[in-house]
């Protein structure tokens, strides 16, 4: 899981030859690969990276410090071209407003970035493979000490790009005349007044900034890395893409699941198919099984339409078992004189209140204090061997029916 840091420069359009710096962070923090590149030009890595983070360049972003209202996200959103259209160029609907955390002091930092300029980025990114892009001022991802200041110095054609830090919220950006450094450092120093400064500039202009600085009270210069950049960003807390709406949309990239979309829908395919198939089984074995009933049904009763062949079949045989003098064990006259004979030999004779047959089941109702205890059992045992199943679904209640598996 790989994080892309991409500093575009100041004023640079995406169509530009303009060099990006960019770094290629793990999901550690460890720095993976760095370099400079045309932003048109970084399609595998921007596509590769779980993330991509865009530090605009500080000259392009306008950072302001506004008392705002307690208000609901969406209120705040709806309030901000209000708020700042006295304070900036041009008319709030052509600029993306993204407002920070609210501070103690009820101030909050308000970024004010093109918004044309911002969607062109963006969409750039995105039409590269971006799976997530964000997009931080610059000025607000330099390493800031307590109580000092910190900025930071490119050259770009015909000047110098300055990123200046002031406070944890407040920063700014300037593109300068180009000038020895003894003369820049003095004008930084009016910038932060009395707080300490930190000047971060590139490998190659070290020496002579030192050499410069050691002239200048407060001011410490730097090498400039990428680390102190992906610290201080992890920090910054104001990201400009939310606030382009759907055009800072992320691209969905349906290539990459075009496989297994495909893959699923042969599973279901599959699975379809087979629970079809299974039921057409069952149903051609619940035909011929039907029909084996109902020729079983017409041989032995010929005369008769077979409706339910099994129901009709087992009434037919319960009515030949009685006119032959059988009484089946499941039958009113055979459950009584079962249990009669149960209690009879249990000493407990006149214990019944009433009898109900219902559904092939006998329920007894036991007259109050008329059953010793432990007759139940003995009751049970006693029916047991009659093939019948005793059972108290209630107290003072039973029910006798036939013992399961035993035929009527």
């Amino acid at each position: 899981m790989t994080t892309l840091y991409i500093r575009h420069p100041a004023k640079a359009s995406v169509d530009s030859v303009a060099q990006c710096q960019f770094a290629l962070a793990g999901a550690d923090g460890r720095l993976l690969q760095q370099g400079a590149a045309a932003l048109g030009g970084m399609g595998q890595m921007i596509g590769a990276a779980r993330r991509v983070v865009l530090l605009l360049a500080a000259a392009d972003v306008t950072l302001l410090r506004l008392k705002v209202p307690p208000l609901s996200a969406a209120r705040l959103k709806a309030a901000l071209p209000g708020l700042v259209e006295e304070q900036i160029l041009g008319e709030p609907g052509d600029c993306v407003l993204a407002a920070g955390a609210e501070g103690a002091d009820g101030m909050r930092t308000v970024a004010v970035v093109q918004r044309a300029w911002l969607e062109v980025l963006v969409k750039a990114l995105l039409a590269q493979g971006a799976r997530g892009v964000a997009a931080l001022p610059a000025q607000l991802c330099l390493p800031l000490q307590p109580g000092g200041a910190a900025a930071a110095l490119h050259e770009v054609d015909g000047g110098v790009a300055l990123t200046l830090r002031l406070a944890p919220h407040e920063g700014m950006g300037l593109i300068l005349p180009a000038q020895a450094p003894a003369t820049l450092l003095p004008l930084l120093r009016a910038f932060v007044a009395e707080a300490p400064l930190t000047l971060y500039v590139g490998a190659a202009q070290l020496a002579a900034y030192q050499e410069a600085a050691a002239a200048t009270a407060g001011v410490a210069v730097e090498a400039e890395q990428w680390p102190h950049w992906i610290a201080a960003a992890k920090t910054a807390g104001l990201d400009l893409v939310p606030a382009l709406g759907a055009a800072g949309g992320q691209a969905r990239n349906w290539q990459r699941w075009r496989w297994p979309l495909r893959l699923a829908l042969l599973v279901a395919l599959v699975n379809i198919a087979g629970v079809n198939i299974e039921w057409l089984r069952l149903k051609r074995d619940a035909a011929a099984l039907r029909a084996a009933m109902q020729q079983t049904f017409k041989a032995a009763y010929p005369n008769e339409t077979p409706l339910y062949p099994a129901e009709q079949m087992r009434r037919n045989l319960a009515t030949a078992k009685l006119a032959s003098g059988q009484m089946a064990a499941d039958e009113f006259s055979a459950l009584g004189a079962a249990l009669g004979e149960a209690l009879g030999a249990l000493g407990a004779k006149g214990a019944i209140a009433s009898l109900d047959y219902r559904e092939r089941a006998l329920t007894v109702k036991l007259k109050p204090d008329t059953v010793p205890a432990g007759v139940l059992a003995k009751a049970k045992a006693a029916l047991a061997e009659r093939q019948l199943q005793l059972s108290e679904p209630a107290p003072g209640t039973w029910q006798i029916r036939a013992a399961a598996g035993v035929k009527p």
